[in-house]
């Protein structure tokens, strides 16, 4: 049964555990309406996408 030799110390421990850290998600300001929004991800309020109209705006009520 494998048994480690030495005790892991705690900021080798939390060097093992700083890339389990979430991230926040990024946002970018839109050019035509300045909202922000997902990078490569349609704009819901104007239903374009890198210029182009891909679907109906989404409804704010």
């Amino acid at each position: 049964m494998a048994v480690p030799k030495r005790k892991t110390t705690p900021s080798k421990r939390g060097l093992r555990r700083s890339s389990m850290a979430l991230s926040r998600p990024a946002y970018v300001e839109d050019a035509e309406s300045g909202e922000l929004r997902r990078p490569h991800h349609i704009d819901l309020k104007t239903g374009m996408y890198r210029g182009k109209k891909i679907r109906e705006p989404k409804s704010t009520n």
